[in-house]
């Protein structure tokens, strides 16, 4: 059966199924008053290498916009299984400059390069420097209702009980990954396997 992009006829929007598990971009970054935004975006991966870049795609222009522009810095902390709940809460809307940090039991951790704080409780967090907004136009032209930060990566922790043999065991950090609907999954040490490119591929 076909659906519409539109007006899908499933109470869930198929696409947000399809495309998925996707990754959880926990987002903390201040404004130049020093408040603090921490909240979690599923439209978030990896977009670029050498040098390595970040995006998170944001459904409105909400304050972890605002507030990444205005500082120019964010940071992704890593969303993993044991703080499932702490991550959602995180969601919740709260009034601008109240602490999703304190609403939901976090700590906040002092960063490397930026000033925006990682979540103590993560085991890794990128640290990014804002390069641009993207205002996504849809093809009728209409004003955009998703706006898409790009930010460049200027460190990186991750906590020393995850990195064996010189790898990150991405795994052993049981990352939450969002699927459609209300369904989340997990990366587990035992799925992983690997894929050696041939001769000539690129990276």
């Amino acid at each position: 059966m076909y659906y519409e992009a539109d007006a899908p006829s499933l109470p869930h929007n198929p696409f947000k199924a399809i495309v998925a598990p996707r990754p959880i971009g926990w987002i903390s970054a201040m404004d130049r008053a020093g408040r603090v935004n921490l909240s979690p975006y599923s439209f978030f991966n990896a977009v670029g290498g050498e040098p390595d870049m970040v995006m998170f795609s944001s459904v409105g222009r909400k304050d972890a916009i605002a507030f990444a522009e205005e500082g120019g810095e964010f940071v992704c902390s890593l969303a993993t299984f044991d703080l499932r709940e702490a991550v959602n809460a995180t969601s919740a809307p709260l009034p601008r400059g109240e602490s999703e940090f304190g609403f939901a039991g976090l700590t906040p951790a002092p960063s490397r390069k930026v000033r925006p704080p990682r979540v103590a409780e993560s085991p890794a967090a990128i640290e990014c420097k804002w390069l641009q907004t993207v205002p996504l136009v849809p093809l009728d032209g209409s004003a955009p209702n998703n706006f898409l930060v790009i930010g460049q990566v200027v460190s990186l922790y991750v906590d020393d009980r995850y990195v064996k043999d010189g790898r990150v065991d991405t795994g052993a950090m049981r990352p939450i990954l969002r699927g459609g609907s209300f369904d989340y999954f997990t990366a587990e040490p035992e799925t992983r396997f690997e894929l050696r490119r041939p001769k000539g591929g690129g990276g």
